[in-house]
Formats: C-alpha cells, sequence, structure tokens
C-alpha cells in the first residue's frame, strides 16, 4: 500500500473518536469486506472507540456473517440495512440512523478497499485542521495485479486515461471542485440533503456540485492516499466506465450543467468514431479518423510496454474501453433525458 501514515494529532488539538463516523455502503462483497474492515480498525486504540456503520444492500453471499462475527473483535462496528441497495442511500442511511449528537466528522469508505494505517484519523484531523473546508478529497493511486489491470491502472493515471482530474494520482493539495470523497463536516452533509438517492453511479460528483452551489469547498490532501484496484478485465473496465458515462449524463442534465471539454471529448469522440465507419462506405476519407485513433491506441501500449513490460501491450485496448464506454453512456443518457423532456 503507498501510503504514508500523516503525524497523528490525536493527543493534542486533534478530534476525538467519539466525533468520528464511519460509512461502508456494502453489497455481495463476501470476499473483500472482511480484509477492508480489519485494514480500517486494526488494533489501533483509537479506532476502536470511533463507530465503524456498515450499511448492507441485501446482499446474498456471506457478508452479512463476516461482518456480524467481526463484531466479536470489534464492538465499536455495526452493521444496518441498506433496502435500496445503492452507495448513496447507504451512506445517507448511516448517517440518518447511526449518527449521534458527538459527530461532527463522517468518513466514507469503500468495502472493496483496503486502508493504510491511520487513515480514518488522518481524514477526520486533516478535514479539522481546515475549517473552511465542507468536505476532504484524497487521490488514488492505480493499482493491479493481473496483467491487464497493471496496463489499466498505467494508463488511467494519465491525462489520456484520466483528462487530468485532480483526484487521478494528483501530487499537490489545493482546493478542488470535485474529487474522490473521503471526509465530511457533518453539518454541511446534513444542510444540503446528502446523497441524491437516485444516482447509482456520480453520486459524488452530484454531491459535489450542490455543495459548490450551497458555498461548501473541497479540499484535495494530497499526502493521504488511496491505492485503487482496477477493473480485472476488459469486459468489466468497459462496463465500470459505462456506468460513470451515464452518471455523469444524469448530474449534466438534472443541474443543466456545461459539461468540461475532459467530459466531451470521449463523447465526440465516439460519435465521430461511430459515423465514420458507415460514412466510409460512400467517402473512404473518413477512415481517417477512426484509424488515426487506433495509432493513437498503439502508441500508448507501446509507451506502456517501455514502462511495464509486456503487459503494457493492454493500455491501448484498456484506453479505448474507458473511452468509448463512457461516450456511450453518456450520448445514450443525454439522448435519452431529452425525449423524457
Amino acid at each position: 500500500m503507498r501510503s504514508e501514515r500523516l503525524p497523528s494529532s490525536g493527543t493534542t488539538a486533534g478530534i476525538a473518536p467519539e466525533q468520528v463516523l464511519v460509512a461502508v455502503p456494502a453489497l455481495n462483497e463476501a470476499g473483500a469486506i472482511e480484509a477492508c474492515l480489519q485494514s480500517l480498525i486494526g488494533d489501533d486504540p483509537w479506532m476502536g472507540q470511533v463507530r465503524v456503520v456498515v450499511a448492507d444492500g441485501g446482499s446474498h453471499d456471506a457478508t452479512r456473517q463476516i461482518v456480524t462475527d467481526l463484531r466479536a473483535r470489534y464492538p465499536n462496528l455495526m452493521l444496518i440495512d441498506n433496502p435500496l441497495r445503492l452507495q448513496s442511500a447507504g451512506i445517507n442511511r448511516v448517517v440518518d440512523s447511526a449518527s449521534t449528537p458527538a459527530h461532527q466528522i463522517l468518513v466514507r469508505c469503500d468495502a472493496h478497499a483496503l486502508y493504510p494505517p491511520g487513515y480514518v484519523q488522518n481524514v477526520a484531523n486533516a478535514l479539522i485542521a481546515r475549517p473552511d473546508a465542507a468536505s476532504l478529497a484524497t487521490p488514488m493511486d492505480a493499482r493491479g495485479a493481473g496483467c491487464f489491470q497493471r496496463a489499466a491502472a498505467w494508463v488511467v493515471d494519465t491525462p489520456l486515461g484520466s483528462g487530468g482530474s485532480a483526484h487521478r494520482g494528483g501530487q499537490k493539495s489545493h482546493w478542488v471542485d470535485h474529487g474522490h470523497h473521503a471526509g465530511f463536516r457533518l453539518d454541511w452533509y446534513r444542510r444540503i440533503g446528502g446523497y441524491d438517492e437516485s444516482f447509482s453511479h456520480n453520486e459524488d460528483a452530484e454531491y459535489d456540485h450542490r455543495l459548490g452551489l450551497a458555498g461548501g469547498r473541497v479540499w484535495l490532501e494530497s499526502d493521504i492516499r488511496l491505492d485503487y484496484t482496477m477493473r480485472p478485465t476488459l469486459r468489466a473496465l468497459a462496463r465500470q466506465y459505462l456506468n460513470y458515462g451515464r452518471g455523469r449524463a444524469r448530474n449534466v442534465a438534472k443541474h443543466r450543467m456545461r459539461p468540461r471539454l475532459r467530459q466531451l471529448i470521449p463523447a465526440i469522440n465516439f460519435a465521430v468514431l461511430a459515423l465514420a465507419i458507415p460514412l466510409a462506405l460512400v467517402w473512404p476519407w473518413a477512415l481517417v479518423a477512426p484509424l488515426g485513433y487506433i495509432a493513437v491506441l498503439a502508441l500508448v501500449s507501446g509507451l506502456a510496454v517501455r514502462r511495464i513490460g509486456p503487459c503494457g501491450l493492454w493500455a491501448g485496448p484498456a484506453l479505448a474501453a474507458m473511452h468509448n464506454a463512457w461516450g456511450f453512456g453518456f450520448l445514450q443518457t443525454m439522448l435519452k433525458q431529452m425525449v423524457t423532456r
């Protein structure tokens, strides 16, 4: 885990564990939930006093039993039901049913992730240290064990893969419009109504947009980092980015937002490719666009091979999956929104 623990100020000006609430939404995470919770709580006496709540969306595997069994080791661990299943609804339910008047900070954690020692305390203390911040975001460093995952991890942290998104491998702490959600001031969270529970994806960006409209600010703390494991197959990666594109389109439609250029490029690219192929039947020059794109993907794979070895050949296909699944999902949902208005 490439993460360093920040100096803890828990014994001086740091926040007390009774003031921190941790939400872990889960659905069929039997293969990951135990390792996640152990990484969060471990043998840390401070974390042993923090209320950690798993909001289960109706798992059909052993997730609930694993959490129940872990409560014998971690009395501060709670398990609640999330009837709406989605992560957004699960986190809202944790705040609604498990928070107390003493809780000031909410830390969001993912059931399939592993966290470095002191993560929760560092997030809470970093947020307390910035009284002008309503939320705290942290960078994610993409990782992967398999050959495809390694290539996808390499390319997603490049400008071509992330579009320059600040929370993808960022190295500098600064104010951002949006980032990977880590910590929230609960007064701000409640003030803007928490997450929109109709969003299955992009709920974090939708929250940050409403937060900005209300006058809240998001601080990206680059010294607190997470390792993010990429999807293991090309199909799984494409499905993930298809949902990302759909979520962004819903966000744009709901708030009548103007998409940023980095968000429009994958949609424009997909549209150009989709139109160029049939057009080439009557105008062969239309093939310039898809052939040029293939050349870029080949170049990306070549660069990846130089950096990470033969597995880098997967970088081009991974980039194509991310671009075009996102672009298709975005355009498809935008068209549906226009038709149903």
